[in-house]
């Protein structure tokens, strides 16, 4: 089986409560009146100041960190001004994750044989993955595989595709880094519902794990949670749910308000499916690893798995301290389950996450 030798989540120095942010994302959005009329229906009532307050304090998200300082964002005019800073900030929170993580791990830079980089914030090419590797010492003869459009459920998947690759390469070592600069897709003319509900809800952050096969686990003596079995599941008729416009105003969102009730429809399935297939069930599970999509998500998977408040305690810590990171988020969870709560070795765990497409993915693991 596939070891996860180390994980090691990163965010920018730049932390503010989330009162501070709403109020400056009031000021670009809202105007100098305070006062605006959303997207949309003209019989809506205007969005103001406390109403934008009212809907940031539901997200529950208490601090977030920021690649750049608040007063920065107010600079930015347009998606070259975005995705430049994102060029800027995004290698240097990737090379601090992998660097970080690799030494955890005791793994040498130069035994890594496989990189797969995941973002949806930013665009980069050559991709994110080769713009770290002389930073990190990768080899030249390195094998990269950079992935896009995933966003949330990317954290997890990258783990699942690490386990295919490195159950055919049992003797190598596979890297995973995240990176999402969430802060850079600000929208000044979108007043719709879901720019403001994801203005007051996704932070910046990275993180990267190290995978290693079973060979290679063994010779080299490196023990951690071991992944198990994995399951992708692409839900029907969803491709409007969640996700991107792309155009010239850069990356505008799709946040549909049906998420919450397509995750009590299929995740439960899903992960009960996958439990059964192992002869585990629910209650024998010690650890979950969720990604924090937001309340309401939490809540459904809270509701249709019949946890107990605790189990997803990590995930409710990590959407307040720093906001939903998209792909970084389960890997922000994973590594605070790992090094807070420590999970009985030999039990079970499963590590899950939603995102556009839309869809899930599942990761059984076993601590």
């Amino acid at each position: 089986m596939t070891t996860l030798a180390a994980v090691h989540a990163v965010v920018p120095e730049h932390r503010y409560p989330q009162d501070e942010i709403t109020r400056a994302f009031a000021e670009v959005v809202l105007g100098p009146s305070g006062a605006s009329s959303p997207d949309g229906d003209g019989g809506t009532a205007p969005v103001t100041l406390a109403a934008l307050q009212r809907l940031h304090a539901n997200t529950r998200v208490e601090h977030r960190h920021l690649a750049f300082p608040l007063s920065r964002y107010r600079e930015l005019t347009d998606f070259t001004d975005a995705n430049g800073l994102f060029l800027q900030a995004a290698p240097e929170l990737a090379t601090a994750a992998v660097t970080k993580a690799l030494a955890q791990a005791g793994v040498p830079a130069e035994h890594v044989d496989l990189v797969l980089s995941t973002t949806t914030t930013g665009l980069a090419v050559p991709s994110l993955d080769a713009l770290i590797a002389g930073r990190v010492g990768f080899r030249p003869d390195l094998k990269r595989m950079p992935l896009f459009g995933l966003g949330c459920v990317a954290g997890a998947a990258g783990v699942a595709r690490m386990h295919d690759y490195l159950l055919g390469h049992p003797d190598q070592v596979a890297v995973l880094v995240a990176v999402e600069l969430c802060s850079l897709t600000l929208q000044r003319d979108d007043r719709s519902m879901a720019n403001l509900v994801a203005s007051g809800l996704f932070g910046d952050g990275a993180a990267a794990v190290v995978a290693v096969g079973a060979e290679y686990a063994h010779r080299h003596g490196i023990a951690g949670p071991t992944v198990v079995d994995t399951r992708s599941h692409l839900y029907p008729d969803t491709q409007h749910v969640m996700g991107w416009d792309l155009g010239t105003h850069g990356l505008r969102v799709v946040l549909d308000a049906g998420v919450p009730a397509l995750t009590r429809q299929y995740l439960g399935p899903d992960i009960r499916g996958l439990l059964d297939e192992h002869d585990l069930t629910v209650d024998e599970v010690t650890g979950w690893v969720s990604h924090p999509g937001g309340p309401k998500v939490i809540e459904a998977i809270q509701d249709v798995l019949a946890l107990p408040p605790a189990a997803l305690e990590p995930t409710w810590r990590s959407l307040a301290d720093v906001g939903n990171l998209s792909s970084v988020s389960v890997l922000h969870v994973l590594e605070d389950t790992l090094t807070r709560r420590r999970p009985r070795a030999g039990t079970p765990g499963v590590m899950m996450a939603l995102g556009p497409g839309f869809g899930a993915e599942v990761v059984l693991l076993c601590w």
